[in-house]
């Protein structure tokens, strides 16, 4: 099984959030779970990968072209894909991953959090997804999504897919629990992107 991490190229304000992907990092390798990650070696990006490796398991990196330099790309993964660009990557990331988690981290990490939950709505993946809540990092955002579930724009089944915990343990252990409700559009997901599943 491999896990995709979205998180950051920054660590974010003190040390919690780079304790959380190290311990992140930690977790997935002691159970014998790969990392598939967005390729750099800075920021939480960096701390998972480097967490997972000092723990002896696998990491699989993607990333553009365009970032190599800016983000610094990690020289020491299991595996190191360079692609042409952004859709590139995020579409390797999830052929490559089992499941989805989102670190604390900016509005890269959001997109790509946000892109793959629509693909869950809309039956292109089952896969679970969820955010490692550290420190109630995501608790606005979570009541957004409430609110968008409040005005009719989103369904309480699509809220209720994306796993919310403060403990990568539980998080996993909820994965294997994790039976995704019928999409939106079900009969038709089928056509509306190519087959990450």
């Amino acid at each position: 099984m491999r896990v995709c991490v979205f998180c950051g190229s920054s660590t974010g304000r003190g040390e919690r959030y780079v304790a959380a992907a190290r311990e992140l990092g930690r977790v997935l390798a002691e159970r014998g779970i790969g990392l598939v990650y967005g390729g750099a070696s800075v920021g939480t990006m960096g701390e998972v990968a480097d967490a997972v490796l000092a723990a002896g398991g696998e990491v699989v990196g993607v990333i553009p072209h365009g970032l190599v330099d800016r983000e610094l790309s990690h020289q020491g993964l299991t595996e190191l894909h360079v692609v042409a660009d952004m859709h590139e990557r995020k579409a390797m990331m999830a052929e490559k991953a089992d499941a989805f988690i989102a670190l604390p981290g900016g509005i890269g990490t959001l997109e790509e959090l946000f892109e793959v939950w629509t693909w869950a709505h809309l039956g292109i993946h089952r896969k679970p997804l969820a955010l490692l809540d550290v420190d109630g990092y995501y608790a606005h955002l979570r009541r957004f999504v409430d609110h968008m579930v409040e005005e009719d724009f989103l369904r309480e089944a699509t809220r209720d897919m994306l796993i919310v915990d403060a403990d990568p343990v539980r998080v996993l252990e909820r994965f294997a629990d994790y039976t995704p409700p019928r999409a939106k559009w079900a009969d038709r997901a089928e056509s509306l992107e190519p087959d990450v599943r």
